[in-house]
């Protein structure tokens, strides 16, 4: 069956709808990269909530050469944002890891994602907020997200879709191609 984007799109909003309104949620909270998945769930926010009970969160860890997309899409958007340096948080954790460990790949790979979502349930708890997963199908299924990271959140509009129908739902709901 081929996917209906206008069809989903016209779901997706309504569901998300009843998920804010069933948690008790004012305000979804997103952490924005400028990518495609936090694009098209902010935009979805957007579309649900109005504009005023969207909060982006811009997250770098020290200089983010792409961080123009992220302050695109929320100048696109005209959603209320942040701008929160993680660096010290992720570089504070790793100087206070014990010498004696092996400090992994993945360990260095994921701490950002973790310190993240921490930041972004810091700004959801002080706003009445919710926070939207981004993730999607395609990572989810491919282990492409960080358990207790990208991964966490009260809702997760993506959840069900392929990258190729993420893409279908931000060309459908109006968003930039570049976004």
């Amino acid at each position: 069956m081929e996917f209906n984007a206008k069809e989903q799109l016209t779901g997706l909003i309504q569901w998300m709808r009843e998920r804010m309104a069933a948690c008790g949620g004012k305000i979804a909270v997103i952490g924005i990269s400028g990518g495609k998945d936090s694009s098209v769930v902010a935009a979805l926010c957007v579309e649900a909530l109005g504009k005023d009970r969207v909060i982006g969160v811009l997250m770098p860890c020290g200089e983010q050469h792409d961080i123009d997309c992220a302050k695109q899409l929320v100048e696109h958007l005209g959603i209320k944002h942040y701008v929160i340096n993680i660096k010290d948080a992720v570089d504070g954790v790793r100087n206070q890891l014990p010498t004696e460990l092996d400090i992994s790949r993945q360990t260095v790979i994921n701490l950002p994602a973790r310190i993240r979502m921490a930041t972004l349930y810091a700004v959801s708890q002080s706003c009445n907020g919710r926070v939207a997963n981004t993730c999607n199908l395609s990572e989810d299924w491919v282990g492409y997200s960080t358990r207790f990271g990208d991964s966490a959140g009260d809702f997760s509009p993506l959840s069900k879709l392929t990258v190729k129908e993420v893409k279908a739902i931000g060309k459908e709901i109006g968003l930039p191609d570049v976004l």
